[in-house]
This record gives structure tokens, C-alpha cells and sequence, in this order.
């Protein structure tokens, strides 16, 4: 094989764009493969602790979650009790109430019969009184009819 100048010429020339190559254009090439590189790692560690981020958030929406239930809970609790208490409260006075309509109207009752007792008694007396005249066939004295009268009232 004969090596001619066309072949070394090209040599030379290959070699050259080779070197001018690597001092030029590999420079910003590799700068730019690198800096692709590393943006795309940044990016990957980036969306690896938004992922962590992401998990921790779901961990404390939960928790929250579950705070929030607990508390709901605690306050039906409470307004159970509330409501238990407000009907007792109403309950014993309703029932202090219910009380006091019945020792009014046994109040009342017994006034009724009490005046009904003293009307009959003074209309006992006075039919005593009339039967007593009629049999007499006279006539008694007032002052010793009211004698009479407040005499048979105190017995009965």
C-alpha cells in the first residue's frame, strides 16, 4: 500500500478538524450535556423530596383527619350531654311545676269544701231551727236563736 499525499494530506486535515473539535465545539457540547445532566438529577432528587413531601403532607392530612374526627366526636359527645341535661333540668321542672298545680288545686279544693261545709252547716241550722219552731209552734228569741245557732255550728 502506497501512501500517497492525498492520503496524508487528508490525514493532516482530519487531524486538524479533530483538534479544532475538541477545542471549540466538544467544550460547549460537553458543558451543555453536563449542565442537561445535572438538571435532569436536580430535577429527579427535586420530584424524589417532592415525593417525601408529598407523603409527609398525606401523613399530616391524616392525622388532621383523625384530630378533626376525634374532636367531632368529642363535641357530639358533649352535646349529648347538654341536651341529657337540659331535659333533666326541664324534666324537674316540669315536675316542680306539676307540684305546684297540684298543691294549688288541693289548696283550692279544700277552700271549696270548707265553704260548702259552713254553708250546709248554717243551712242544717237553719232547718233545725225551722223544725224546731214548727214543733214549738212558737217562735224563739233572735239572741237565743244565734245562741243556738253558733252552739250547733261549733258541734258539727
Amino acid at each position: 500500500m502506497n501512501i500517497n499525499a492525498t492520503l496524508l494530506g487528508q490525514s493532516v486535515a482530519f487531524i486538524i478538524f479533530v483538534i479544532f473539535c475538541m477545542r471549540y465545539i466538544w467544550p460547549p457540547i460537553l458543558n451543555a450535556i453536563e449542565k442537561r445532566q445535572k438538571e435532569i438529577a436536580d430535577g429527579l432528587s427535586a420530584a424524589e423530596q417532592a415525593k417525601i413531601t408529598l407523603q409527609d403532607a398525606q401523613a399530616q392530612a391524616k392525622q388532621q383527619l383523625n384530630q378533626a374526627h376525634k374532636k367531632a366526636l368529642n363535641i357530639l359527645d358533649q352535646a349529648k350531654q347538654q341536651s341529657s341535661q337540659i331535659l333533666e333540668k326541664v324534666s324537674y321542672e316540669a315536675e316542680n311545676e306539676r307540684k305546684r298545680i297540684i298543691s294549688r288545686a288541693q289548696t283550692e279544693i279544700e277552700s271549696a269544701q270548707q265553704k260548702v261545709r259552713e254553708k250546709l252547716r248554717k243551712e242544717v241550722v237553719v232547718m233545725t231551727i225551722a223544725v224546731t219552731e214548727k214543733l214549738m209552734e212558737s217562735s224563739v228569741n233572735e239572741k237565743i236563736n244565734k245562741n243556738i245557732i253558733n252552739k250547733i255550728i261549733s258541734q258539727l
